[in-house]
């Protein structure tokens, strides 16, 4: 009986995991604004320029997702340092993650929600 408490207990803790595809992947706004502040995470929006401009995290650096693999290297030289990549919704910011862990960024994050999730916990936005 302890055995099968045990064995089940561990399948609720690795459950959320391997839902998640790792788990790691995504933060939420008070997440990434934890790594914002504390480990001074960079924020790069993988939208295209117009969307950037009605509307953005303070401070996000701008890179398309088209444009990430050739120009993340030049935006953010340190690849130790934590990545937080956002776009609208948080579909594209996902592939972004892919993208930025093939070259090298281990500590790279999509903001779950992405903007929608960002303007709802009514978090600063940016307009340029």
């Amino acid at each position: 009986m302890l055995f099968a408490v045990a064995l089940a207990s561990g399948g609720m803790l690795l459950f959320p995991t391997l839902t998640s595809g790792g788990g790691s992947a995504g933060v939420n706004p008070a997440e990434a604004v934890q790594l914002i502040n504390r480990e001074k995470a960079v924020v790069v929006d993988v939208c295209g320029a117009d969307e950037f401009a009605a509307g953005h995290v303070t401070g996000a650096k701008n890179v398309p997702l088209a444009e990430l693999e050739a120009k993340l290297a030049t935006v953010v030289k340190n690849k130790t340092v934590p990545l937080v990549l956002v776009c609208a919704s948080g579909a594209r910011s996902k592939r972004a993650v892919a993208i930025a862990v093939k070259l090298g960024y281990e500590n790279a994050r999509s903001l779950t929600g992405g903007m929608g999730a960002w303007r709802a916990a009514s978090l600063p936005v940016e307009k340029s």
